[in-house]
């Protein structure tokens, strides 16, 4: 739910992104092996070395093969290529290898042609699949057609509202949650409840949502998910020891969650643990290199001097974002964000531009303003800043983001407020963007 064209002119066009896509894939295989940590931060945590992340991917692999014998008996079972397709869909997720997703629109495409009246599983999946893509539209159009043939099934509603929410339609995102929690209130509905109240900067509100999502979890991955984003409120909002507290205590029910050891990671960062935050980011990185874990674990090794470990990372993001590009999908706000941040302002508006006309959500629109920042064009960047920063979230990214666009433009007093709710909110928001807050509120006179 959070926190990212394929062209038919030839067949040889189409070969040509297979190949890619290998090539890239052993590119993306050879710098995960460069990057692996080196003696001075080689031993993993307990949670690093558990191989709870590896079973729950053998669980869905022995599932996705079994569905696939079968379906070579039962050609016809326009229910079980519905699931495979849903499966494919996640085993991209959990593989971080959108190889996966083309498959999962092949059998899904197939169910349809099997019935394309009644099968609304199979729309789900189309609109989970759209949305893994970018194509938020689309993922809307599909989740509407779902919704129409069953509009009592809680997890069209869940689609509903991630469509809504990435597309910056936020009332409609809130009347599906609120179907979806009244027709099934569990871990699925209550998080994005959670997300309802964060996009309108009520914390207490979300975190007591997200409270509730973990005393009703019944399995460990529900436990280890709500323990995840109540330690992402907690550190959003500065409070690190908690953060630490929480992402611990679901490592302990799921020690397999990669999430919950990036989160550990960050937490440790901003506690200034800089030996278990290494460790704990090259573990992250090794076993799930989501592009957004890569990043943060580059942007952490060079704010320690650590240069040439931060561009390995780096060159694995661009691997990864042609790998993606490849597969069909369109990353957006963090190559927006990585290329401003990173020297690149040209290539920074280029994925913005791309990003804002399919995801008009409130991280992209921030994303866009900092590349137009970036490109010295900082009054169209405050008019997305504010257009960011509408709904009253409350964040320490987008607060700094407009307090510098309004320092370039010499609204020193709007700059000085905005930077620091920043600091305020989270002093460590980004290793290295929140040093250049401090000194910029410094050159301002100091926080208020």
């Amino acid at each position: 739910m959070r926190r990212r064209h394929r062209s038919s002119t030839s067949r040889r066009r189409v070969l040509g992104g297979a190949v890619l896509a290998v090539l890239t894939v052993l590119l993306v295989a050879a710098l995960l092996v460069a990057r692996r940590p080196g003696p001075e931060h080689s031993a993993a945590t307990p949670q690093a070395s558990n191989t709870g992340a590896s079973t729950t991917s053998d669980r869905l692999t022995q599932q996705i093969e079994q569905l696939q014998q079968r379906l070579k008996v039962r050609a016809d079972d326009y229910a079980g290529w519905a699931t495979l397709g849903i499966d494919y869909i996640q085993q991209a997720k959990n593989t971080v290898n959108p190889a996966y997703l083309p498959k999962a629109a092949g059998v899904l495409t197939r169910s349809l042609q099997l019935d394309s009246a009644d099968n609304f599983v199979a729309m789900v999946g189309m609109s989970n699949l759209r949305a893994a893509e970018h194509r938020f539209a689309e993922a809307l159009s599909w989740a509407q057609r779902a919704s129409k043939i069953d509009p009592y099934n809680s997890a069209v509603y869940g689609a509903l509202a991630d469509a809504y929410t990435q597309l910056g339609r936020y009332d409609e995102a809130t009347q599906a949650v609120q179907r979806m929690v009244d027709l099934k209130p569990s871990t699925p509905s209550l998080a994005r409840a959670e997300y309802v109240f964060e996009l309108r900067g009520q914390v207490d509100q979300a975190r007591a949502s997200m409270q509730r999502a973990l005393d009703d979890a019944t399995t460990p991955a529900d436990q280890a998910f709500a323990h995840y984003y109540l330690g992402e409120l907690a550190l959003a909002h500065g409070d690190a020891e908690q953060a630490l507290t929480e992402h611990e205590a679901g490592l302990r029910v799921d020690p397999g969650y990669p999430d919950l050891l990036e989160g550990k990671a960050k937490a440790e960062a901003a506690l200034g643990r800089q030996q278990d935050a290494v460790r704990d980011y090259a573990a992250v990185v090794a076993r799930v290199p989501q592009p957004q874990y890569v990043i943060e674990a580059g942007e952490y090794l060079q704010s320690l001097g650590r240069e040439k470990e931060a561009q390995q990372d780096y060159d694995l993001f661009a691997a990864e974002n042609d790998l993606f590009t490849s597969n069909g999908v369109q990353l957006d706000v963090d190559p927006t964000l990585f290329y401003a941040d990173h020297g690149k302002p040209a290539l920074a508006l280029q994925y913005g531009q791309a990003g804002i006309r399919i995801r008009p959500f409130l991280e992209m629109q921030d994303a866009y303003a900092w590349a137009l920042h970036a490109n010295h064009r900082d009054t169209e960047a405050l008019n997305w800043a504010n257009k960011a920063m509408s709904t009253g979230m409350r964040s320490a990214l987008f607060a700094y983001h407009r307090g510098m666009i309004e320092k370039s433009l010499g609204q020193s007093a709007a700059a000085r407020h905005d930077l620091s709710e920043a600091l305020d909110l989270n002093p460590a928001f980004n290793p290295l963007q929140a040093p250049i807050a401090r000194q910029a509120l410094a050159e301002l006179g100091g926080p208020e």
